[in-house]
């Protein structure tokens, strides 16, 4: 079992770069299963209907979220229905949409979970204890457990990775859209990334024009962020090799390039 998984998708930029890179990954990869984050994919803030059919279309089986994922009122109209689609599952139980989805691949089934941290984020329910009940629902059917965890604190992440290691195949940060060089495997099997990083423009401050991001850290004053229209872009993301009886990872690759440096130039 191998899975793509495409870092935060950030406005048209990141759209056009997964639109037109997609299709080379997977045939340099051959992924099994192809999963994206789309918190940001709308304007970088949420995502509508037509995005998320848009991914399907371009051959993606999951799209996760994250502590943006109502920021487009869109989302409220087709959450319910968008069976491939993970939110967040440590928000309050009456929200919209599901924390846990399967994906059948094949013969087996990926059970796919969204959490978020709690260190410099929004209040949510503890996700380590989240995280064991989704567990111990999702070994009931199968033991490939991929996990998107949506934090900003690398030590929330590690203790996070480290507590649930050897239980699921794999925990891989988004949030940050910094891509961090510490992919592995921990030693009980759970292949881990600190932040896989984002798909968008190269040339700005995690996926926005720098202008507007360095007027606020000047004059703490509000700012209205905005993501270029063109420029360089980038793709981030990891490949992940899973042994499908027992559900642990054996390999873990960063994806990383540029529209000028691309890996398939």
């Amino acid at each position: 079992m191998r899975i793509l998984f495409i870092g935060d998708v950030v406005g048209s930029p990141g759209r056009e770069t997964l639109a037109k890179f997609l299709p080379k990954l997977k045939e340099k990869y051959r992924p099994t299963i192809t999963i994206v984050n789309g918190e940001n994919a709308a304007a970088g803030k949420g995502i509508t209907g037509k995005i998320y059919r848009q991914f399907l279309e371009m051959g993606v089986q999951a799209i996760t979220m994250g502590n943006h994922v109502w920021r487009n009122k869109d989302i409220f109209e087709f959450i319910d229905d968008a069976k491939y689609l993970v939110r967040p599952a440590n928000f309050p139980e009456n929200n919209p949409g599901q924390g846990m989805i399967f994906i059948k691949v094949n013969s087996y089934e990926v059970a796919i979970i969204n959490l978020q941290a709690r260190t410099f984020m929004d209040s949510s329910e503890n996700p380590f204890e989240k995280a064991d009940m989704l567990i111990a629902e999702a070994r009931k059917r199968t033991p490939i457990i991929f996990v998107d965890f949506h934090g900003e604190a690398t030590s929330e992440k590690m203790a996070f990775a480290w507590y649930l290691d050897g239980r699921v195949s794999a925990v891989v940060g988004t949030h940050t859209h910094v891509q961090t060089a510490d992919n592995r495997i921990l030693p009980n099997g759970t292949a881990y990334i600190t932040d896989v990083g984002m798909t968008g423009v190269y040339d700005g401050i995690i996926g926005v024009e720098p202008a507007p991001v360095i007027h606020k850290f000047l004059t703490n004053l509000p700012a209205r962020f905005e993501v270029p229209k063109s420029g360089r872009t980038q793709l981030n993301g990891v490949v992940i090799d899973i042994d499908v009886k027992t559900g642990l990872s054996k390999n873990i690759e960063r994806i990383f390039f540029n529209s000028d440096e691309s890996l398939f130039n």
